[in-house]
């Protein structure tokens, strides 16, 4: 008797390629569990975080912000990062743009720029109040249940929107200057 769990003798002719069946079979096996298993565990996960959800979102929105627990390696020496750094910023870049690039300048030169947007506390007013009440939080920390609550903060959302608008547009502008232009640390 070869193998007590198999019906593979060691005095059969074939077997070589029945070893060899045996240990696909038992290959597929694994895969398969291992399938099971990561999709009981995503489930789980899943669950989890739907129950989560509906009791406590605070705590949820917490444990997904966690960082994930990356290397554990040695951290990266910073002497050695600043010369990487310096090498790469210090060597001038020679490189052309190309004519696709004056084709382009001149297929956009006739499009008509947007028109200015102008938000008012009205339109703040109408997001606000269709928006779901203790849904995650804006950068701002609030919810929007205390923005419905407090009608005087959408004359001021919307004064805020309007400026970072304008900040978005005025760092378009400087972005395409930083992009055309080099950096020296």
């Amino acid at each position: 008797m070869g193998f007590a769990w198999t019906n593979v003798s060691l005095s059969q002719p074939d077997i070589t390629q029945k070893l060899t069946e045996r240990i696909d079979d038992l290959k597929q096996r694994i895969a398969a569990w291992g399938k099971r298993i990561r999709r009981y565990t995503e489930r789980s996960t899943q669950f989890n975080q739907n129950s989560l959800f509906q009791s406590d979102q605070k705590r949820l929105y917490e444990s997904l912000e966690r960082p994930m627990v990356g290397g554990t390696g040695p951290a990266p020496n910073q002497a050695d990062n600043v010369a990487f750094w310096r090498g790469l910023w210090s060597e001038p870049v020679n490189h052309s743009e190309g004519p696709w690039t004056e084709v382009v300048a001149s297929q956009c030169a006739s499009i008509t720029p947007m028109d200015p947007v102008i938000i008012t506390p009205d339109d703040v007013a109408q997001a606000v109040r269709r928006a779901p009440n203790w849904k995650s939080p804006g950068l701002d920390g609030l919810h929007h249940y205390w923005l419905k609550g407090f009608v005087f903060t959408t004359a001021v959302c919307g004064r805020e929107v309007y400026k970072d608008l304008k900040l978005s547009i005025i760092n378009i502008i400087i972005n395409n200057w930083y992009v055309s232009s080099y950096n020296v640390l």
